[in-house]
């Protein structure tokens, strides 16, 4: 699973060959500037040893060519560190980017099984680790492996004996560093599962504050995200725990490797022998260093690892997202020419779940211009309805046809466009108010939004804001009467020729409610029309009432028939005018 979702990282580092080849080069002209400073030292040490044998001419060419080395190695640092950034930024900008756009295509379902903070946490939290890890993995793993490469070739040019006892104890960094960070992925992966269900609980807590205060449900809240805490805590600490094990580890490794040369090297100084074995101060000095300079990458690829497991955690979850299932394409068929709204529901069964069907052989017909009201007691499948008309569920069985069309055989672009709807729950964008109306139709022109508003009855309200339609407002500015008469300006503005409308006014007072009605009225004509209503007086104009229950239509007709008929519906509508 990790080889695989690095192989898949890999590919969109391909994107940027250029500033990875060019980040490898910059790295490689550091690394080896950074390891000829060591020669150049032992040289001059080499220069000013012994009793009138003080060469201060040469030591101040060497300490120069140390000068221009240092400048150009800062440069080259510099350069290494900015390409790895952008590297980083890029393929955390394009997975950001593909993760944003397969959630716009999953279906609803899909967004509904999932608590939307889980989801914020894949997109920004793993994506903000993703990017840390990567920058760091980048920028200290290509030095790290160059430098660990060069001071070999280094140590072998002065002493092989030497070198060879470094490269032999090497392998012990290697396996703890590999065995920490088969350990440490699974909980850094856990880690971030645990880290998006904590987020979902707090936005769900945050975002419905006043319902909890309102049924003094603070300590319940307190003692489940407690629990959330304390799951957290014990995997981050498993995480942290076995991370934190490869500093003590590697630096055990890096002070057995510099010993073991500064004692090799001090006994082949002492035996004077020549060839290979021969080794001066200046040799030492500069050996010494290099032992230095070999381990210390080990450190920070250790670390390094660490981090890129965690990063590696967070790019799976990303890549969960990304490998979702899509919508399903449908067969590019239109209308034909101007939609008339004739609706055709035939033995369609429908259920959320497999086990727990909710909507059963359900039949309807309806013409062009007819006012549709569904009716029915709470989880009867009003919604239910509504949800399979837009195509934002498939049905399990059956089939709904608009003119005669499949609608399985129509783009979900052109069948919803083909609605304009309402639903009890508004939303509004952070722009200004003429862009919030005109979510639905972009070229509408100002006259155009102003009418819409006006026939909406937002006008008044929309007029008293400090810019008037040029307001920027957010879902927290506006009341939530506010926000729905804005929601219905949308569709007054667009005039689509089918209408849905779920409780469109349940938030607005009776007063303005009664010029809305008025108005929805004065829409509706000559255009299908789905009304679901809780208020049974706002729908007694319609021509067919569907009353539901338990997924059936148990009775429909016009206001007046369902009344007379003495059924569920007339113990509907009497139980709302009881005393």
């Amino acid at each position: 699973m990790k080889k695989g979702i690095l192989k898949r990282l890999w590919k969109y580092v391909g994107k940027y060959r250029l500033a990875f080849i060019l980040s490898i080069l910059t790295a490689g002209i550091y690394v080896v500037l950074q390891l000829y400073l060591p020669i150049l030292f032992g040289r001059a040490t080499d220069l000013i040893i012994g009793k009138d044998n003080v060469d201060l001419n040469g030591v101040l060419k060497i300490g120069i060519s140390v000068a221009i080395c240092v400048l150009i190695a800062g440069l080259m640092q510099w350069l290494t560190e900015f390409l790895c950034t952008v590297i980083s930024n890029g393929v955390v900008k394009r997975l950001r980017e593909d993760t944003f756009k397969k959630l716009q295509r999953v279906p609803l379902s899909y967004i509904d099984k999932r608590p939307v903070g889980d989801l914020l946490g894949v997109e920004i939290g793993d994506a903000d680790k993703l990017a840390d890890g990567l920058l760091l993995g980048f920028s200290k793993l290509f030095t790290g492996v160059l430098t660990i490469v060069g001071t070999l070739v280094f140590m072998v040019m002065m002493n092989p004996i030497i070198a060879g006892v470094v490269a032999f104890i090497t392998p012990v960094s290697l396996f703890t560093a590999k065995f920490i960070t088969g350990k440490t992925y699974k909980f850094f992966k856990g880690q971030s599962e645990i880290s998006g269900k904590q987020t979902a609980m707090i936005e769900e807590t945050l975002g419905n504050l006043s319902t909890v205060k309102a049924y003094s449900q603070e300590n319940s809240f307190v003692q489940s995200f407690d629990e959330v805490n304390a799951e957290y805590k014990k995997t981050s600490f498993k995480a942290v725990f076995f991370s934190s094990l490869t500093n003590p580890t590697t630096r055990f490794v890096n002070s057995l490797v510099y010993s073991s040369v500064a004692l090799l090297g001090a006994l082949l100084a002492l035996n004077g022998s020549g060839g290979i074995f021969s080794v001066t101060a200046g040799s030492i000095l500069a050996l010494l260093s290099y032992a230095n300079r070999y381990t210390k990458p080990f450190n920070e690829i250790s670390s390094v690892m660490t981090e890129l497991s965690g990063a590696t955690a967070c790019a799976s979850r990303m890549f969960d997202v990304i490998d979702s299932k899509e919508e399903e394409c449908s067969v590019v068929q239109g209308f034909g020419g101007q939609v008339k709204g004739n609706v055709d529901i035939k033995n369609v069964d429908f259920s959320y779940q497999a086990d727990k069907p909710l909507i059963k052989d359900f039949n309807l017909g309806v013409k062009g211009g007819q006012k549709i009201a569904i009716v029915g007691p709470t989880g009867c499948g009003k919604t239910t309805l509504i949800n399979l008309l837009m195509r934002f569920y498939e049905v399990n069985e059956g089939k709904i046809a608009v003119d005669g069309r499949d609608i399985t055989e129509l783009s979900r672009k052109e069948l919803r466009t083909s609605y304009g709807m309402v639903l009890q729950d508004t939303w509004i964008r952070k722009a200004s108010v003429a862009d919030n109306i005109s979510i639905g139709k972009k070229q509408a022109t100002r006259d155009e939004i102003v009418a819409a508003a006006k026939r909406s009855h937002a006008h008044g309200f929309i007029k008293r804001l400090p810019q008037g339609y040029d307001t920027v407002i957010d879902d927290s500015s506006l009341s939530q009467g506010q926000k729905q008469l804005i929601c219905i300006a949308r569709v007054m503005l667009c005039l689509p020729p089918m209408l849905i409308l779920d409780e469109a006014t349940s938030s607005i007072d009776t007063r303005t409610e009664l010029k809305i009605q008025s108005a929805f009225n004065e829409l509706t004509k000559g255009k299908t029309s789905f009304i679901v209503a809780h208020r049974l007086s706002t729908i007694k104009n319609a021509d067919k009432i569907l009353v539901m229950k338990d997924g059936n239509v148990i009775e429909q007709g016009s206001h007046s028939e369902l009344l007379a008929s003495k059924g569920f519906y007339y113990t509907m509508y009497n139980s709302q005018f009881e005393s």
